[in-house]
């Protein structure tokens, strides 16, 4: 897939877990590991917003595209 998440970097930059992230988006923690793994197949644009807005950072932080 072409789409790249680096969802895991950016949580790394920010120094907070999968679990604290997963409480503050009010997102499981199965279904944030299924994104920062790269399996999901689409991802809300409020969750996106959520996610960026926590995590200071722009969605091109997370996301990422390799022809």
């Amino acid at each position: 897939m072409p789409i790249i998440v680096n969802l895991d970097a950016m949580m790394a930059r920010r120094k907070i877990s999968l679990n604290e992230l997963s409480e503050r988006v009010a997102i499981t923690p199965a279904n944030l590991s299924i994104l920062k793994t790269g399996k999901a197949k689409a991802i809300r644009f409020s969750t996106l917003e959520a996610i960026c807005k926590i995590l200071r950072c722009q969605p091109s932080d997370i996301l990422e595209y390799k022809p």
